[in-house]
């Protein structure tokens, strides 16, 4: 390991979100005919396994395409806090939108922790589902003024926050908010009991469907990877990143970031609550149920996707501060997630564009999924039922707010442009030597490519131009795929694609790993 002051094995641990390790994964049928419905949801995450099942009990046809398993995306890799307490947000908000639209957003996410908890008691779903105070702290002077604003902004906008001097950790802080009557639960307990409600009655769920272009109209008609069409009177886009654009530009509006997770075992009991810095490096830490204990779920350290290689660093700067924070007994868990941020630190949750009346996004939760996919699930069946919704407008994806959004638009989009071209003209290595489990960027006949050698000593090839915009990808070591730094595609060693923008694979080159050396210089 590179840091030679841990003494905990990071890489013994299950390289697999606990939420996935310790359910019994449901599946569902793909698609294999065409069918509709009178709304299509395009994604089997929270968003949209909610917002089917309220749309569903509200009378209406639905049916969930996912692409992959349903709930298994960032869904299923969150830390799965239910809260309104997202960083130190509402001071920024008030100055930014006003009063009016920052209460909105508090109000939203308050219902969405409401309608969670009365979903809970009234299916009595076993989710491990408890309250729990929320916290951000600091061990920096310069922001205990910030948190004294916040509080302040929280408390004029009716929350329960308040400033503590103390948070019930075992190391010192200056100083923390603290919100009550937040919750955490296991999500993947709790979606899978609602999807069960979904299919019958003319409503299904899809597995396995890449839903690949919409064609837009009155009626809709969504065509799928296997030649079937799902036609419907609405769509919902709950894709994470946005797989269909319809002209809103939002691969210029949305950034993408990973995160990492490690799942530790402590010996001393972890206190109740949940908890959060509000400097960088950024650290989250909350206990979870685990057999007859608990673990503690250590998370931060949180980049832009595609921009490291050597990202198992990020691992082992977790297990440091777990180690340095508690009693450690074992690393058992560790996986990372992906993240979609708007320009303006908002989600886009409402009509895809003005022009597009029947099709409809939410996206951009920024690692505050839990929340903010319940809210986007309640707005957008609102929307496709009665027309408005009280919490839309701070949402509205056609908001324009160039004080708000401006700086960071450019500067992101410069980004991307210098990520698309740097990647066109960076050099590669002239000779191919790739030991098993490592990764190359190699030369081919019109270009470049990926290379990787397994653990069988099998050579795979990939064309590593992404499929989504045409960026070059770059190779990620603790997970072992080619990610895209412009808008956050994923695609495993092998070229199938994992996470979208991006729905097609990379061309294999020299048929992949049929051949051990293939001359491809």
């Amino acid at each position: 390991m590179a840091n030679t002051t841990l003494d905990l094995d990071v890489y013994s641990s299950t390289q697999e979100p606990y939420w996935l390790a310790s359910t019994k994964k449901p599946e569902y049928p793909t698609l294999e005919k065409d069918i509709s419905v009178d709304v299509a949801i395009v994604g089997g995450g929270m968003v949209g396994i909610t917002s089917a099942y309220i749309l569903k009990n509200k009378g209406l046809k639905v049916a969930i395409i996912e692409g992959h398993r349903i709930a298994q995306g960032t869904t299923g890799h969150t830390t799965a806090k239910i809260t309104s307490q997202h960083g130190l947000i509402y001071d920024k908000l008030i100055t930014k939108f006003g009063e009016e639209k920052a209460k909105q957003y508090a109000n939203a996410n308050e219902a969405a922790i409401d309608f969670i908890a009365n979903l809970v008691q009234e299916k009595n779903i076993d989710c491990d589902f408890s309250r729990r105070p929320a916290y951000v702290y600091t061990q920096r002077d310069e922001y205990v003024k910030k948190l004294e604003k916040e509080v302040e902004a929280a408390s004029k906008l009716g929350l329960k926050a308040s400033y503590e001097a103390t948070v019930p950790l075992p190391f010192q802080v200056k100083g923390a908010i603290k919100f009550a009557d937040q919750a955490q639960f296991h999500p993947l307990k709790y979606l899978y009991k609602l999807a069960k409600e979904i299919p019958g009655d003319g409503s299904y769920i899809f597995e396995l469907s890449k839903v690949l272009d919409i064609e837009e109209g009155e009626t809709c008609k969504l065509l799928t990877s296997h030649g079937h069409k799902v036609t419907a009177s609405q769509v919902i886009i709950a894709s994470h990143f946005p797989f269909y654009d319809g002209f809103g530009m939002y691969f210029t509006k949305i950034h993408v970031e990973k995160s990492y997770v490690l799942g530790v075992k402590i010996r001393d009991k972890f206190p109740e609550g949940m908890f959060i810095t509000a400097e960088e490096p950024g650290r989250s830490l909350r206990s979870q149920r685990y057999k007859d204990s608990e673990i503690i779920l250590v998370g931060g350290e949180h980049h832009k996707t595609g921009s490291e290689i050597q990202t198992n660093i990020h691992y082992e700067n977790l297990a440091k501060f777990a180690q340095e924070s508690f009693d450690v007994q074992e690393i058992l868990y560790r996986w990372s997630t992906q993240d979609c941020t708007t320009v303006d630190g908002l989600p886009y949750i409402g009509h895809l564009t003005s022009k597009t009346p029947n099709l409809f996004v939410a996206t951009g939760f920024a690692k505050w999924g839990m929340t903010n996919s319940t809210v986007a699930a309640n707005i957008l069946a609102d929307l496709i039922t009665q027309g408005e919704s009280p919490f839309a407008p701070v949402y509205d994806p056609a908001r324009i707010n160039i004080m708000a959004a401006g700086p960071t638009l450019v500067s992101q989009n410069l980004d991307v442009a210098v990520k698309f071209v740097s990647g066109k003209i960076s050099s590669a290595p002239q000779n191919l030597d790739i030991k098993r489990g490592e990764a190359q960027v190699i030369k081919v006949e019109g270009g470049k490519a990926g290379a990787y050698r397994d653990e069988n000593d099998e050579l795979f090839v990939v064309d590593i131009t992404c499929t989504h915009l045409g960026c070059e990808l770059v190779w990620n070591e603790a997970e072992k795929t080619w990610d895209c730094p412009c808008h956050g595609s994923r695609f495993n060693y092998k070229g199938e694609n994992i996470e979208g923008p991006a729905f097609l694979n990379l061309k294999q080159i020299d048929e992949g790993p049929n051949k051990k050396d293939p001359n491809i210089f």
